[in-house]
């Protein structure tokens, strides 16, 4: 069998020399890429003067604040269940910011699809919104609404809101692009018109694919809503920097092991979730 397919192998060697040969240039292209990348690495340290000699003090004094941080405490009873109250506010808040972005997003992002919509004007001016939106960042949102409407979750939820509905829009947008054509040319084949075949044929394609991306953007936010809370938008981050302010390092590590396994839990629902979405699309 090893000798048949030497010998099959040589054959077409033989008769197809250029199938066999090495492509020099394809090399020479891949490896001047990847020098050129190098470069670009190299030459980025270079200005921006990154000093790599400090990394050796910082790693000794990260292992003097994790000594601090051990074992982690919250202090009393009474102030343990402030900061779970706390955690539960910042869950609220990356819930109700991933659910508002997604809803106001998705209009947004039918008429941000080319299959959707095919004026060129209101696809570019819905894709242009998106751009905008989502080209600032959760925590400058999040400074942004502490300024408008004060301190608190309030706050968190609105730049959550903004930020997602940037995001949410154009994922939506390509996923809504992506799907197949046939579902909906079948419903206007039946009598039906644009609407219905957006309905009928477009949205129960991707639904299972915007429901999945939803719940890791609510999986995302718990983290975010933790940064935003630093800033005044509420919930535990606020906790988190007032006891790095004081200095309270054992609250700070009990504090991180909150959010760590809150956000480890919501992974796992999530996961679960989205393969019982998956499966059922699957079989439907």
């Amino acid at each position: 069998m090893n000798s048949f397919r030497f010998d099959n192998q040589a054959s077409v060697a033989e008769r197809h020399p250029h199938l066999f040969r090495p492509d020099w240039w394809q090399r020479v292209k891949i490896t001047a890429g990847f020098a050129a990348v190098v470069g670009l690495f190299i030459f980025g340290i270079v200005q921006l003067d990154i000093p790599f000699h400090r990394l050796s003090d910082g790693m000794s004094r990260l292992g003097g604040f994790l000594r601090l941080m051990v074992p982690p405490d919250p202090g009393s009873l009474s102030q343990a269940v402030i900061y779970l109250h706390a955690l539960g506010e910042t869950v609220a808040i990356a819930f109700l910011g991933t659910l508002g972005g997604a809803l106001l997003a998705l209009p947004v992002a039918l008429l941000a699809a080319r299959n959707v919509v095919a004026n060129r004007v209101v696809h570019i001016l819905s894709r242009r919104s998106l751009d905008t939106i989502r080209g600032i960042d959760t925590l400058i949102w999040a400074l942004i609404w502490v300024g408008i409407v004060g301190l608190g979750p309030f706050a968190g939820i609105l730049a959550l809101v903004c930020s997602d509905f940037g995001s949410f829009g154009k994922l939506f947008s390509e996923a809504i692009e992506a799907a197949d054509k046939k579902p909906g040319e079948g419903v206007l084949a039946a009598g039906g018109n644009h609407l219905h075949g957006v309905r009928f044929g477009v949205l129960p394609q991707v639904i299972p694919i915007l429901l999945s991306q939803v719940l890791y953007y609510f999986e995302s936010n718990t983290r975010s809503a933790t940064i935003i809370g630093i800033v005044g938008a509420g919930g535990i981050g606020l906790q988190l920097a007032e006891q790095i302010r004081v200095l309270e390092w054992q609250r700070v590590s009990f504090l991180i092991l909150l959010i760590l396994i809150t956000v480890s839990t919501i992974d796992w629902i999530s996961g679960k979730l989205r393969f019982a979405i998956i499966g059922r699309r699957e079989i439907a």
